[in-house]
C-alpha cells in the first residue's frame, strides 16, 4: 500500500502532464486542416511549443527562486507547481473559445501560453518525481508517469476528436478545463520532497552561479557530454518528423474524424501501456541501453509503416495497424528514453538538468519538425515518410557510440 499510493499520484500528475500536449500538437493541426489551412502553416505550429526546448532557461528560477507568498507553505516544488496548473487551465479555457478560420493570430498565442505553462508544468513534476521516488522505484515511477500521461493524450487527442464531431471544436476543448484540475487537486495530495542538504541563500551573483552555472558545468565535466547530448537531440528526430504531419496526411488520405478517433483511440491506448510495460521490464532485465537500442529499432520499423498506409488510402483497419503499432513504439521509446534521461540528473540541479535534457529532447521537434509541412509539400507524402526513415538511423549509430564508450549503468531502476 505504502508503494501504491506513491504510484497513484504520479499516474495522476503524469495525466495532468500529458493533457495539454496535443493542444498544441495533433488536436489542434487536425483543427486547423479542416478549417483549410495551408500544409506550410500547419507544419509551422510545432514551433508554438518552443517552450517545451526552452524551459531549461526558466528552470533555474523555479528551482531557486522560492513560490509566491500565496502558495509559499506548500514547499519548493509544490508552491510552484500549484499556481502554474491553475493558469493552465484557464489558459485551456481560453483557447477553446477562439476561431482559427477567422482569427487565427489569437488561436496560436494562447496555443503558445498553453505550450508555456505546460513546459513549466513538466519542469516541476518531474523533479519532484525525480527526488521523492528512491532510485529502486523510479523504473515504476517511470511507468506510472507514461501511463497517466499517454492516458491523457489519449482523452485530449482522439476523445476531443471524436466529441467535436457532434458538439464541435469549441465545446470539446472545453471540457478538458475540468480535466486538467485533476493534477491541482493531486498536486494537494502530494507529500513535498526534502530539500537538498545545502541551499545557498547568499548573494544573487551566488545564487546565479548555484542555479545555472553549477548544473551545466557538472554536466559537462562528465566523459561523453557531447555525445550523450547528441544523443538526446537525434533519438526523436524521426518521429518529429512523421508525427507533425498525420493530422493532414490522415485528412488528405480521406479518413473522416470519427475514424481518426477509433484509430488513435482505445486500442492506441492499449498499445502505448504495453509498449511502456514491455520498456520497464526491459530497463530492469536488460539494462537501459539495450532497453534504448530495441527502443530505437522498433521505433525505426515502425515508421516504415507510414508509406505503406499511404498506398492503401481509404482502408480504416490498415490506419488502425499503424495506430496500434507506432503507439507501442512510442511506448518503449518513453519508458526507456525517460528512465534514461533521470539518471543523467545530479540530485542537486533536478529541476535544471532535467529540463536542460529533455529541452534538448524537443530540439528536432520544434526546429526541424517545424519544416516538416514544406518537405511533405516539396516531397510527396509517400517520399516524405520513407524520409522520415533514413531520418531516425544517425540516432542508432551515436547510441552505438554511447553503449561502446560511455555505457549507461546496467539497471537505473527495479521494475
Amino acid at each position: 500500500m505504502k508503494r501504491i499510493l506513491p504510484i497513484a499520484l504520479i499516474t495522476a500528475l503524469g495525466f495532468s502532464s500529458g493533457l495539454p500536449l496535443a493542444l498544441s500538437g495533433f488536436t489542434l493541426r487536425l483543427w486547423l486542416a479542416r478549417a483549410h489551412l495551408p500544409l506550410a502553416a500547419i507544419g509551422f505550429t510545432t514551433n508554438l511549443g518552443i517552450a517545451y526546448s526552452l524551459k531549461f532557461l526558466w528552470a533555474p528560477a523555479l528551482d531557486q527562486i522560492r513560490p509566491p507568498p500565496p502558495f509559499r507553505s506548500l514547499g519548493r516544488r509544490r508552491g510552484w507547481l500549484l499556481p502554474i496548473q491553475l493558469c493552465l487551465a484557464a489558459a485551456i479555457g481560453g483557447l477553446a473559445l477562439t476561431h482559427p478560420a477567422h482569427h487565427l493570430a489569437l488561436t496560436l498565442i494562447l496555443g503558445g501560453i498553453v505550450a508555456f505553462l505546460s513546459a513549466s508544468q513538466d519542469i516541476m513534476i518531474d523533479a519532484w518525481r525525480i527526488e521523492f521516488f528512491p532510485l529502486t522505484m523510479q523504473g515504476a515511477a517511470t511507468a506510472g508517469y507514461v501511463w497517466g500521461y499517454r492516458g491523457a493524450m489519449l482523452i485530449s487527442g482522439s476523445g476531443v476528436i471524436a466529441l467535436s464531431v457532434t458538439l464541435g471544436w469549441h465545446a470539446a476543448i472545453l471540457l478538458l478545463v475540468p480535466l486538467q484540475l485533476i493534477g491541482a487537486a493531486t498536486t494537494l495530495l502530494c507529500p513535498e520532497p526534502a530539500p537538498p542538504e545545502t541551499v545557498d541563500t547568499g548573494s544573487i551573483a551566488a545564487r546565479f552561479r548555484d542555479a545555472v552555472i553549477a548544473p551545466l558545468a557538472e554536466f559537462w565535466s562528465r566523459r561523453g557530454a557531447a555525445v550523450i547530448l547528441a544523443f538526446v537531440v537525434l533519438f526523436y528526430l524521426g518521429e518529429a518528423l512523421a508525427g507533425v504531419m498525420l493530422a493532414p496526411y490522415y485528412t488528405h488520405l480521406g479518413f473522416n474524424r470519427a475514424i481518426i478517433a477509433l484509430a488513435t483511440g482505445p486500442a492506441a491506448l492499449v498499445a502505448v501501456l504495453a509498449g511502456t510495460a514491455l520498456g520497464g521490464v526491459l530497463v530492469a532485465r536488460a539494462g537501459v541501453g539495450t532497453a534504448l537500442m530495441a527502443a530505437l529499432l522498433f521505433q525505426t520499423l515502425a515508421l516504415g509503416l507510414y508509406p505503406v498506409l499511404g498506398l492503401h488510402p481509404h482502408l480504416p483497419h490498415i490506419l488502425l495497424v499503424v495506430s496500434v503499432v507506432e503507439s507501442f513504439a512510442q511506448g518503449i521509446s518513453d519508458a526507456a528514453f525517460i528512465t534514461y534521461l533521470s539518471g543523467l540528473c545530479d540530485k542537486h540541479y533536478t529541476a535544471t538538468q532535467y529540463a536542460l535534457l529533455s529541452s534538448v529532447a524537443a530540439v528536432a521537434l520544434r526546429t526541424v519538425g517545424g519544416l516538416s509541412g514544406v518537405l511533405a509539400q516539396a516531397l510527396g507524402w509517400i517520399r516524405f515518410y520513407e524520409f522520415t526513415i533514413v531520418s531516425a538511423l544517425p540516432a542508432i549509430l551515436v547510441l552505438v557510440v554511447i553503449l561502446r564508450k560511455y555505457p549507461p549503468a546496467r539497471t537505473i531502476a527495479a521494475p
